[in-house]
């Protein structure tokens, strides 16, 4: 071990806390089950985008028009909770679509079980935050969302995207 984790070692202690230890326990009993729904839902999300008129593209490893769906095929048992996609019209389309959404929340986090959308052009990847060079070469769009769909009913969240 460096010196340098040794320290953090030594600082933060290697144990967890009890009551943090039972709500890891707790949490993990009913891992795959969320994590199956995760994936159900997004896929059904990404099935929704990809037919939608307002949207440009749907990165999702689970959609065959994804460029990678063969190999995420072999590699994974679900597809997870993440889906991007790019809506047509840019930044104010961008920033409607999630100051828009009743159940979807705007936040930004990878999230719980709750769904949860992004803007990266208008929030993390901002002008005065990162570059346009920057965006451009990191694949950042003015119609970018990111949407870690969570395990509400699949209706729900359809129709949420939907308004």
């Amino acid at each position: 071990m460096g010196p340098w984790l040794r320290e953090i070692h030594l600082l933060t202690n290697g144990a967890m806390a009890p009551f943090d230890a039972f709500l890891l326990h707790r949490s993990l009993k009913t891992l795959a089950l969320r994590m199956d729904r995760h994936s159900e839902n997004a896929m059904a999300v990404a099935h929704f985008l990809e037919q939608h008129p307002k949207v440009e593209r749907v990165y999702y490893p689970g959609l065959a028009s994804h460029p990678d769906h063969q190999l995420a095929k072999k590699q994974m048992k679900g597809f997870s909770g993440m889906v991007s996609f790019e809506l047509k019209g840019g930044l104010d389309t961008g920033i409607k679509l999630v100051e828009s959404t009743k159940v979807i929340v705007l936040a930004v986090s990878l999230g719980g079980v709750e769904s949860l959308i992004e803007h990266p052009a208008s929030m993390t990847h901002c002008d005065h935050h990162v570059s346009p060079e920057v965006k451009k070469a990191s694949g950042i769009t003015d119609g970018l969302i990111r949407l870690s769909v969570g395990i509400e009913n699949i209706e729900d969240l359809i129709a949420d995207l939907k308004q």
